[in-house]
């Protein structure tokens, strides 16, 4: 079955590019990565590799011609389907037999690239994080198939058909393109395809129609020779990257350089290739390949890994906020002394109810409290510093060490929750967290933020605020610590440092020294907060 490939997107805004030269012609066996095409945008010049391994079956423009970003490329069989194929002898098998038996087979279902969709605004590429399915399981309509990773959130990709999987075209860990094909899968044919089958069970007259075992039989075994010449070890040399997987523009260099990429170690993820690899391996005297990479063991070397998802998403943050925030850093040490001993003996009670309370609750509730007498702590203020935006709620954010980075759900109207209340809220935000799964409205709208940082450890940090937020705490770790008692007597104590910063274009540092002192004398002292509670 000919299929068309689609040209991705080749660079931000760009939506046409100029075909310079088709590096394959029409009936050309292709594998894939296989480059096919030189294109020229308003930027630069982009090599177009094969998705799929298979036969050129049309080329969609010359050369010179201007091809449009989302339309089809070139057209190709895909490595495996076969065309239907003309009996030169009918043989022994009758012909309505024949036909029958091949309707059957053809006829009943058809194979269909699902095309990986818009997933986001702006986004043209995800990671592949993780396939919830294998080749040759059986589907259903609305299962999840895969979960990539887009700069903005983990994305759930769910099947658009029943049907059972051909072919996963990415591996874990590989970028996909949107508006490409994700997956193949055979479904039920439809239409015009599934009637055809009562169709052809009348006998035909003619031998040049009928589709015969033998032919079939015939196509699969002078499809091995076929295959094989495309085979990278035909190619001189050790070959020691079958895959070769590269960008474009390394496969360009490779070529320029007169290089068979196939030879070349990539140091990348999954044996990627890098644009050193090609010019080291150019420059290296002509020997196998195997001394060079012992070479590059024995002398040491580097790994290069790409920023992506959450963590592109923080780094571009973290700058933003530094670059426009005057920060300033307030310390303070907390006794914990009274609040851990409270804890430890509601925590067995609420234990059976299935709730787990931990310090956090705490901290929230006694931020709220303090939120409410110094409203000026939970405002943001805009971008060119004209205006300032006070929050009713209190929607406080946590940071939370997740397997795709750095994320911060927050606790909406914390000031409206019991201590209960908050405890369930971040048992189910921290699991969604730890799971790379938060929904999109539990990221958003936060007014101020805790870090809990010295669950892993250390005493003092300079947190960063999460913009546009004007204030984050950053909680250090508990320590036994000898203090005077109010005799003058030395006593063990349970102390925790917490570090604050401030936006200083809105927040002066009395104002967070009064505001930590409130909030410290409510966990100091929890009976304090039954007081203040509404």
């Amino acid at each position: 079955m000919s299929i068309d490939f689609i040209l991705p997107d080749i660079g931000e805004g760009i939506v046409e590019c100029e075909l310079v030269e088709w590096l394959v012609a029409e009936g050309d066996v292709i594998v894939e990565d296989q480059p096919v095409a030189d294109v020229m945008t308003d930027k630069a010049l982009v090599q177009i590799p094969a998705m799929h391994s298979g036969v050129v079956d049309k080329l969609y423009y010359a050369k010179g011609d201007i091809a449009k970003v989302h339309s089809p490329l070139f057209a190709m069989t895909p490595e495996g389907d076969s065309a239907p194929v003309v009996a030169e002898t009918v043989a022994e098998v009758p012909v309505a037999q024949a036909v029958v038996e091949s309707a059957a087979t053809v006829s009943g279902t058809q194979v269909e690239d699902f095309i990986l969709p818009d997933i986001g605004e702006g986004i043209v590429e995800c990671e592949l994080v993780e396939w919830l399915v294998a080749e040759g399981d059986v589907i259903e309509e609305d299962q999840p198939i895969a979960d990539v990773m887009t700069d903005k959130a983990l994305v759930q990709i769910p099947a658009m058909h029943n049907g059972t999987v051909v072919k996963l075209y990415y591996a874990k860990g590989e970028i996909a393109k949107v508006h490409s094909p994700l997956f193949a899968v055979e479904i039920a044919a439809t239409g015009q395809a599934a009637a055809a089958a009562p169709v052809v069970e009348a006998p035909a007259p003619t031998a040049k129609a009928a589709v015969t075992k033998a032919a079939v039989t015939k196509a699969a075994v002078t499809k091995a020779p076929v295959a094989a010449k495309t085979e990278p070890a035909k190619v001189a040399g050790k070959v020691v990257n079958e895959k070769a997987v590269a960008s474009p523009a390394v496969r360009r260099i490779a070529r320029e350089l007169d290089v068979n990429i196939h030879q070349v170690p990539g140091s990348g993820k999954k044996g990627r290739v890098y644009k050193e690899d090609v010019v080291a391996f150019n420059e290296a005297p002509a020997v196998s390949a195997t001394p060079i990479v012992a070479a590059s063991a024995v002398t040491g070397g580097t790994r290069v890994e790409p920023i992506r998802g959450i963590k592109a998403v923080m780094a571009k943050a973290m700058v933003n906020s530094v670059s426009t925030i005057p920060h300033f850093t307030y310390c303070e040490e907390i006794d914990m002394t009274n609040l851990i001993k409270l804890r430890g003996e509601l925590k067995e009670v609420y234990a059976k109810q299935d709730i787990k309370l931990t310090m956090m609750p705490f901290f929230m509730k006694a931020m709220s409290l303090a939120l409410k007498q110094f409203p000026l702590v939970n405002t943001q203020v805009n971008e060119d510093c004209t205006e300032l935006t006070y929050f009713d709620d209190h929607n406080i954010g946590m940071a939370v060490d997740s397997k795709v980075g750095l994320l911060v759900p927050n606790v909406k109207q914390v000031q409206t929750k019991s201590i209960l209340d908050l405890a369930a809220d971040i048992t189910r935000l921290t699991n969604d967290a730890r799971s790379g799964r938060v929904p999109a409205a539990d990221l958003k709208g936060g007014t101020i933020t805790i870090s809990n940082i010295g669950a892993i450890g250390g005493t003092v940090a300079t947190p960063i605020i999460n913009k546009p937020e004007s204030a984050i705490v950053a909680l250090g770790k508990l320590q036994k610590l000898p203090r005077f008692n109010d005799k003058g007597e030395v006593e063990a104590r349970s102390i925790m440092q917490v570090s604050w910063s401030g936006d200083h274009r809105t927040i002066d540092g009395g104002t967070i020294a009064r505001f930590c002192n409130l909030w410290k004398s409510f966990l100091e002292e929890p009976s304090n907060m039954l007081v203040h509670m509404s």
